[in-house]
């Protein structure tokens, strides 16, 4: 593992994609933005980690004023809010984190790509990923991009007539056939999705960690 005190956001993923993570000793590591647009907070098992280009002393600063549990300041409401009004950003939704293995072959889906850029999953894909790339097959949608830190990442789209057959779990399977060779493929889900967090789950997607992004708005 890239030592903590001078890694990059790109690196503590990669390790965190081959199951090394960050001491779980309470502590707090802060890197700069991996790009203008990308600022945020990434939780681990007892260790945080927030990209940003203050100053870390500023973010140490703030972090101590927070009284509830240290472990959960980092995420809390009080450091978010001082964290968005001092960059000017607005504040994501914290999403669980997951990560899949690339998978050699076809996918498993008949999947017809496609340039529509109108569809709300794809709206939302342009303003986080760059390359974006667009799949459908009857009932679904699989978008995939480069998001934080250059890292691919996939999200879907299952109809509401088309749930509870298996097609979000056939999506998550696809993005991993998808992905060039070497590398991995991450999806955010909101946890209060279960059925998005089983969907992945069962595609293969391992938990890695909460995130939370500031957009520019």
């Amino acid at each position: 593992m890239t030592s903590i005190q001078q890694c990059t956001l790109a690196d503590l993923l990669d390790d965190a994609a081959r199951g090394v993570f960050p001491p779980s000793d309470g502590g707090l590591t802060v890197v700069p933005q991996p790009a203008a647009r990308t600022a945020g907070v990434l939780s681990f098992s007892a260790h945080a980690v927030v990209f940003t280009d203050e100053e870390p002393g500023w973010v140490r600063a703030e972090l101590a004023k927070v009284t509830t549990d240290p472990l959960a300041a980092p995420l809390s409401p009080a450091f978010l809010t001082a964290f968005a009004t001092r960059t000017g950003r607005v504040i994501g939704n914290v999403d669980l984190v997951t990560v899949a293995d690339r998978l050699q072959g076809e996918p498993p889906l008949p999947l017809v790509e496609i340039e529509d850029r109108e569809h709300p999953r794809v709206v939302r894909a342009l303003r986080f990923r760059d390359g974006v790339r667009v799949w459908t097959v009857p009932g679904g949608v699989l978008v995939l991009g480069r998001g934080v830190a250059g890292r691919w990442e996939a999200a879907i789209e299952v109809d509401a007539a088309a749930r509870g057959r298996g097609l979000g779990r056939a999506l998550g399977v696809s993005a991993r056939h998808l992905v060039p060779a070497g590398d991995v493929v991450w999806a955010q889900q909101a946890p209060g999705n279960a059925t998005s967090v089983r969907a992945f789950q069962a595609a293969g997607y391992r938990p890695v960690g909460a995130e939370l992004l500031l957009s520019l708005g």
